[in-house]
């Protein structure tokens, strides 16, 4: 058994103070036991206001965050799965780009967002991620202390050949740090992340974002940890705090012992269309 914990903010405009909280709650985590701490997506900095956020968004040599995650975790001797930030790429545009830094504060793995959010609400939110951030070109599994980790961010929960592509190459747990909208969030948050933890028979964490921020958004929270066989041993409800659960690598022998369907997928040849 490994412990994990799991980290839910309320991340506002200001780097620093998000990086001061991050680092807290990384030795916090170590403090009590946990081997793993997960962050959500855009942990440095979330701010809907574009022209603000610029002034924030540099390039990841220069993150601030990042620099205190990492010492964070050096001096918690503790692995983080830093859920995402928001950095500048080489062309100026934006990267969502999530890390795996070690308990030696050594960048793992990187993994950029592959499915960028572009909606229209009808609560009024419009999101428009693509117009200032570039996608992610492939999927990225790092190794880690629970196994082989499959990296993905929020949106990518919706698309589960990703997670078929991660949990074929051998997958043991999927990470998915999220800042997910209230709407959204209060119909597919949980049935989403279960059903990706039962198809691809994987522990699924997934450290979100929660209440109301600083640029005035709304984000719901319920940061989970779920099993292979989909049952939740954490939720988080709302609000910022730090929680903890158990991996426990021979549930999963057990369940994918059960339930063999890794072993029955199949290429799925274009369908017949008759009519």
């Amino acid at each position: 058994m490994t412990r994990i914990a799991v980290v839910q903010t309320t991340s506002g405009i200001d780097p620093a103070r998000n990086a001061a909280a991050l680092a807290a709650a990384i030795e916090e985590a170590g403090v009590n036991g946990a081997e793993m701490v997960f962050t959500p997506e855009m942990s440095g900095v979330l701010d809907r206001d574009r022209a603000r956020a610029a002034q924030s968004i540099v390039r990841e040599g220069e993150d601030q965050v990042l620099v205190a995650v990492r010492e964070a975790a050096t001096r918690a001797g503790v692995w983080v799965q830093l859920g995402s930030l928001a950095l500048r790429r080489h062309d100026a545009r934006y990267a969502n780009r999530s890390f795996v830094i070690d308990s030696q504060g050594n960048i793992r793995a990187r993994y950029d967002k592959m499915h960028l959010f572009d909606v229209d609400l009808p609560s009024g939110e419009s999101w428009r991620e693509s117009a200032a951030y570039v996608a992610g070109d492939r999927p990225v599994l790092a190794a880690t202390p629970l196994g082989r980790m499959g990296l993905s961010i929020c949106y990518d929960m919706r698309f589960p050949d990703l997670y078929r592509a991660l949990s074929d190459n051998g997958a043991a747990i999927l990470s998915v740090p999220a800042s997910f909208t209230r709407p959204t969030g209060a119909a597919h948050w949980h049935v989403l992340l279960r059903a990706r933890a039962i198809e691809a028979a994987c522990y699924v964490v997934a450290a979100a974002q929660s209440g109301i921020h600083e640029d005035g958004r709304a984000t719901f929270g319920h940061s989970l940890v779920v099993d292979p066989w989909g049952e939740v041993l954490l939720d988080m409800g709302e609000g910022a705090g730090i929680g903890y659960a158990e991996i426990d690598p021979d549930m999963q022998r057990e369940v994918r012992a059960r339930v063999p369907a890794l072993q029955h997928r199949r290429v799925i040849p274009a369908p017949m269309v008759i009519g």
